[in-house]
């Protein structure tokens, strides 16, 4: 019995393969360029709330890793190997998981940063053409205004 591992733990070890499985395929949807800063604002609240979670279920993992190291100085070896070999396999797909998710996050950052400063810009130039517009609708000044052609030269 000091070889099997608690109930417990293939209740956490299954509650942290389907977590697993949900958070790949949520990751693993292929990225699409998106134009709309709320759309990124809730996409970058869906991964980090991902993140949230993975934090949550990182307790779950610890608790694995412990009972295979309680485990492997209990069982004979063959049955300590398969259980760290289980275990090295759900820690490597954590592992790269976790940084997917990080590299969503930052990308999603910088994206939103640049769609910002993008449209931030365009404003800019929207407002600075319409001025221009008002500008060349004006009426121009008399040949012999001399005074009113230097300020209008000095406007363009």
């Amino acid at each position: 019995f000091d070889s099997l591992p608690p109930a417990h733990y293939k209740e956490t070890m299954n509650t942290i393969l389907v977590w697993m499985q949900q958070s790949e395929t949520k990751l693993s949807m292929p990225q699409v360029a998106i134009a709309e800063y709320e759309i990124m604002e809730q996409r970058l609240g869906e991964f980090k709330a991902l993140q949230s979670s993975l934090q949550e279920q990182q307790k779950g993992l610890n608790y694995l890793s412990t009972t295979v190291e309680d485990l492997s100085r209990k069982a004979p070896a063959e049955v300590s190997q398969s259980y760290r070999s289980e275990i090295e396999v759900v820690l490597g797909r954590w592992k790269k998981l976790s940084a997917q998710l990080a590299e969503h996050c930052q990308k999603l950052e910088e994206r939103m940063t640049k769609l910002q400063r993008f449209q931030n810009d365009t404003r800019t130039l929207k407002k600075w053409m319409a001025e221009v517009d008002v500008f060349l609708k004006e009426e121009w000044p008399a040949l012999g205004d001399s005074e009113a052609l230097e300020k209008q030269l000095e406007q363009c």
